[in-house]
């Protein structure tokens, strides 16, 4: 008897093996549908809530926008509500609880045009305290003196090399605008280490104290840039007007670093004192102090862990959004998942968190357009 037409049992079993039935919360996946009245100017709320049904990334920043938005607009009691000793951690105009936000960005985010959005954020008070690195400290002030340009990846870099011009992936800065740095801040750190000298013959054996003016934390020297630069535009400079901590524990890996060593020559035998351990007890107690605290960190390395492990003392973050393009199949800390976080107690078990798994320059603006800058602040 023939078997013509029948269809070979192994491969129907295999192919067209039968489904359970589908759970009622289960959620279907769709996109945006710009065929639509609604899909008309879409603003960026808009585009985010249809994004969350579309799956991969797309997914992951809705999720991103919706923790932001929770640890955003977290509020606790009234200060006269607390008793004295639970006066602590971050207030809002109103004198009312607001979690404490801890926001870390790579210098290559400040050396492009995402600058602009990071100072917003700082600008409207929308994090409590930054951690950064040297670059992401010196590329705004140097911004401030001279701008960078763009380029393109595929630049040479002999040529360019030959032209005095220093390539930041597809972005230019000129040598220039280093020499420009090198003129603006050589008075500012005589003027500390000055004022260091004068602590320290008024002070003589006291000066060696935490709180002396003979010996600076690197957030205070960086607030004192962002006072002395006095440019709308910087970071640093709202940073400092808005009394908001910016932390660098590696200050001298980078062109501050260089401006600090040939000072030594200058300046012999004078020496700057910078004390990091007064900082890592500053930035743990903001987050012990904290009613309720999150962590935004843009990029990978030294930003990622220093405020992750400050979140530890807490026994973790209550929401975490990491945004790199790290893998975590070589055990780096910047291509580690939350879930890592949540191992080491840096992010509590029952935080909300998620990763995006992206150009920071991509989707960052997106995000802050969905969030943060959504409804314009009053003050």
């Amino acid at each position: 008897m023939s078997n013509e037409g029948a269809l070979p049992a192994l491969a129907s079993d295999a192919v067209l093996k039968k489904s359970v039935d589908v759970p009622e919360h289960f959620v279907k996946v769709l996109g945006v549908d710009y065929s639509a009245d609604a899909a008309y100017n879409l603003t960026a709320t808009d585009l985010i809530k249809s994004m969350k049904t579309m799956g991969f990334q797309a997914s992951s920043v809705a999720n991103a926008c919706d923790i932001i938005n929770e640890m955003d607009q977290w509020r606790g009691k009234h200060i006269d509500e607390l008793p004295e000793h639970e006066r602590t951690g971050s207030f809002d105009d109103a004198g009312v609880q607001k979690a404490t936000i801890f926001m870390g960005f790579t210098s290559n985010l400040i050396s492009s045009g995402l600058r602009d959005t990071l100072r917003y954020l700082v600008q409207h008070k929308k994090v409590s305290a930054i951690v950064a690195t040297a670059g992401g400290i010196e590329e705004d002030l140097i911004k401030c003196l001279a701008p960078t340009y763009m380029g393109d990846f595929t630049l040479p870099g002999k040529s360019l090399r030959d032209q005095g011009l220093n390539r930041i992936g597809n972005l230019l800065v000129p040598n220039d605008n280093y020499c420009k740095f090198e003129e603006w801040i050589v008075p500012i750190l005589d003027q500390i280490l000055e004022e260091q000298h004068q602590a320290v013959v008024k002070l003589g054996a006291d000066a060696l104290d935490a709180d002396s003016d003979a010996v600076w934390t690197p957030s205070r020297l960086i607030d004192r840039f962002g006072k002395e630069i006095n440019d709308e535009l910087s970071v640093l400079y709202w940073a400092h007007k808005n009394k908001i901590p910016i932390f660098c524990p590696a200050l001298t890996d980078g062109s501050i670093g260089d401006m600090l060593f040939f000072h030594t020559f200058k300046a012999s035998p004078r020496r700057f004192n910078l004390d990091i351990v007064s900082d890592i007890r500053r930035i743990n107690s903001m987050s012990m102090e904290a009613s309720k605290a999150g962590m935004i960190i843009l990029g990978g390395g030294l930003i990622k862990h220093h405020i992750c492990n400050a979140c530890l003392m807490r026994n973790g973050a209550d929401w975490a959004v990491f945004i790199n393009t790290g893998q975590e199949f070589d055990g780096s800390d910047a291509g580690a998942r939350p879930d890592e976080a949540i191992s080491w107690g840096k992010i509590k078990a029952e935080a909300k968190s998620v990763k995006v798994y992206a150009d920071v320059t991509t989707v960052w603006p997106l995000i802050v357009a969905a969030t943060f800058a959504a409804a314009r602040p009053q003050n």
